[in-house]
């Protein structure tokens, strides 16, 4: 098991419902991008809606993006240390482990549980398995159950590895991210699992929607995707994805104020919509363009 591929979490679970390999790419390729400016006009940095697992192949790269990460003095991401496994690993590990905890069927719905166990028994695991986990984790673990791609081809990886030697800070950082899910109360962990339950259901309709939707650039099916499935439920959405942009947008107001300029690469469903970073900072005075 792979405790990388838990990281980021939003895009993992927000653009989760992903199947098989999109067709197209390289020249229809238009993951969003936005150039953001300051009051004088001037440019002071970049957008980038990563994506962070993808199967191996997809041409997502772009003359604009590469243009802007050659102008951009700096990197901003998630999280810096992605290569780190056995650090995230051991992060996860001391987070997740909680001994006693409640049968996993009786974590949820009694809707939900022959779905949930059908999705561990096509994971691999058996229910025993997760006795000593917490729920979070389990929903984390669960997601990651059908998805074809990996993170060694996610976008944020890439990035990290144009701007290696170069500076690179992050917004959270892997404990810190994590920790978020692990403060989550035993209801909204339990909405959680379900979720991720429901979401898998959703797979069979059209497995590589949400995929499509971030190579095209398409904002609208970006933003349905930010305000539906797990994070219609009010509490996981202020915790885990409106919460975390207005602490990250404070962030990024005080590096645009400096004169390095940032490329700020973050999963997809973070930019968009009306508490996405793009509007987040627009509200701070600056305007975004899309450049892509």
């Amino acid at each position: 098991m792979n405790p990388c591929r838990f990281l980021p979490l939003i895009g993992a679970l927000a653009l989760a419902a992903c199947g098989q390999e999109p067709q197209g790419g390289g020249s229809d390729a238009s993951p969003v991008l936005y150039e953001v400016t300051g009051k004088d006009g001037a440019v002071e940095g970049w957008l980038f809606g990563t994506i962070h697992s993808l199967p191996g192949g997809v041409q997502w790269r772009t003359e604009e993006l590469d243009s802007v990460v050659d102008k951009a003095d700096l990197l901003v991401v998630e999280i810096a240390a992605l290569d780190d496994n056995a650090a995230i690993g051991k992060v996860f590990a001391d987070l997740a482990g909680s001994p006693e905890q409640p049968d996993i069927g009786m974590r949820v719905d009694s809707e939900h549980r022959p779905d949930l166990f059908a999705l561990i028994e096509r994971g691999g695991y058996s229910p025993g398995d997760f006795a000593g986990i917490e729920t979070w984790a389990v929903a984390l673990m669960l997601a990651q159950v059908d998805d074809d791609g990996s993170s060694r081809h996610g976008a944020d990886r890439a990035l990290l590895a144009d701007f290696k030697g170069s500076e690179i800070r992050e917004l959270e950082g892997a404990e810190r991210q994590l920790g978020i899910f692990d403060q989550l109360p035993e209801q909204d962990q339990s909405d959680l699992l379900s979720g991720v339950i429901a979401e898998t259901k959703k797979r069979d309709e059209d497995p590589d929607r949400l995929r499509r939707a971030w190579l095209s650039g398409d904002e609208d099916a970006l933003v349905e995707a930010s305000q539906t499935g797990i994070l219609a439920d009010r509490e996981l959405r202020q915790a885990l994805l409106v919460g975390r942009n207005r602490d990250w947008v404070a962030q990024l107001d005080a590096m645009l104020k400096q004169k390095p300029r940032p490329l700020v690469g973050v999963g997809a469903a973070h930019l968009v919509g009306p508490d996405g970073l793009a509007a987040l900072l627009e509200q701070r005075g600056y305007t975004v363009r899309r450049l892509q």
